[in-house]
């Protein structure tokens, strides 16, 4: 039942003696591509030479640029223009910037409810006054949001962002209604609000295409949309891209830390679009989405086995987690040290919510564990739920 890997002197994860732990939204260690970003390093040294080592172009490497614009086409039905684009030091960083130059403490930040629970960390260190707006089983509800809007404005605080995470939702996997869809970025163009698409889990998809972007659906300027390289690479490689408007654009590149020390993990860049550019990145998600796709159906067809029958839970198009939600008077915060004590754990629903949630929710993520490892978590946490019921 161990992971591969995880000394905590080397990396953020932890592993407690005889617990599957479903916290953890990180990847197998054991599918991560080693040997093909070892032979990348070299191809774009051997390329490059020092130009590799060198502080980078400020909007990153351009044949990772152009792989990007090339495929972003084929995939999406949008080419991006060349001012459109930025390589990023994955989504976590872009986020931290776009706060930095699109905002001033004490804005209006909208956020969909519930959301990515360390996303919510960065905005408010920001400090961003967050709004909830809530979601369902269609995802961000437009018709929410636009009340929300209105009402801020009659109170003189106009919102400035919305962050969203609208395919393969973190933690539920619901992709946001394409109705929904047009719908949102209609308002937002109307509002002037800009949106936050954060779509790391994009090419994580295991029935079929995923939906299209936000970013491609809207008019130029409205939406911000953050791609990475962590969930379909490696999250080491700490590198992503966003695809936007091109005057935000130019405004984060020509910003102070792009500016001081270049392109941001410009040798990892390079290394990263030869590995795409060898064919290498299309066999790495191909291998991904059918490890991932037995993983997820290996918990929800444990978790139909094992919970009892009034727990609620849907199995996800793509992406890393299942939400859950257990029998109505159960709290999965007060649960999780009995689950622990009985060998698995798992995140509480209600720290992914501003205000705190309904407290019968969790998230169970499935992409650090090979199959049986999955089903025993889902049969150790039947036996943990049916002893609190």
């Amino acid at each position: 039942m161990t992971v591969q890997g995880g000394d905590p002197r080397i990396v953020q994860l932890t592993h407690r003696p005889g617990v599957i732990d479903l916290g953890w939204g990180h990847p197998d260690p054991a599918l991560l591509p080693a040997a093909g970003l070892r032979e990348a390093a070299g191809a774009a040294l051997d390329r490059l030479g020092p130009d590799a080592l060198a502080y980078g172009a400020v909007r990153g490497p351009a044949p990772l640029r152009d792989w990007l614009g090339v495929r972003i086409a084929r995939t999406e039905g949008r080419a991006p223009a060349p001012g459109e684009i930025l390589i990023t030091g994955g989504i976590s960083h872009a986020l931290d910037q776009l706060c930095t130059l699109l905002a001033r403490p004490g804005d209006v930040a909208l956020v969909e409810s519930p959301t990515y629970h360390l996303a919510v960390r960065i905005l408010r260190e920001h400090p961003l006054d967050l709004v909830p707006v809530p979601a369902d089983d269609g995802g961000l509800r437009v018709d929410a949001l636009a009340a929300t809007v209105a009402t801020l404005r009659r109170a003189g605080r106009a919102p400035r962002l919305l962050y969203t995470v609208p395919t393969f939702h973190n933690p539920t996997g619901v992709s946001l209604d394409p109705a929904r869809r047009r719908a949102l970025v209609e308002l937002a163009a109307a509002e002037g609000l800009t949106v936050i698409e954060d779509d790391a889990y994009r090419e994580l998809a295991y029935d079929g295409p995923a939906p299209p972007s936000l970013w491609s659906l809207a008019p130029p300027g409205a939406v911000v949309r953050l791609g990475s390289f962590s969930k379909a690479v490696a999250p080491g490689l700490r590198l992503g891209w966003l695809t936007a408007g091109a005057a935000t654009v130019a405004r984060l590149a020509d910003g102070g830390l792009l500016d001081s020390g270049g392109g941001v993990n410009h040798f990892t860049a390079c290394a990263v679009a030869a590995f795409c550019g060898a064919g290498q990145f299309e066999e790495q998600v191909a291998d991904l989405r059918a490890a991932y796709r037995a993983r997820r159906d290996a918990l929800v067809g444990a978790l139909r086995e094992h919970l009892p029958a009034d727990c609620r839970w849907r199995a996800p198009a793509g992406g890393f987690f299942v939400w859950a939600r257990l029998p109505d008077g159960l709290d999965a915060a007060a649960l999780l040290p009995r689950a622990v004590e009985g060998g698995v754990a798992y995140l509480p629903g209600a720290r992914c919510h501003l205000d705190g949630g309904p407290a019968e929710t969790l998230r169970l993520a499935f992409g650090l564990y090979p199959p049986e490892a999955l089903a025993e978590a889902a049969r150790r946490l039947g036996a943990v739920v049916r002893a609190a019921g």
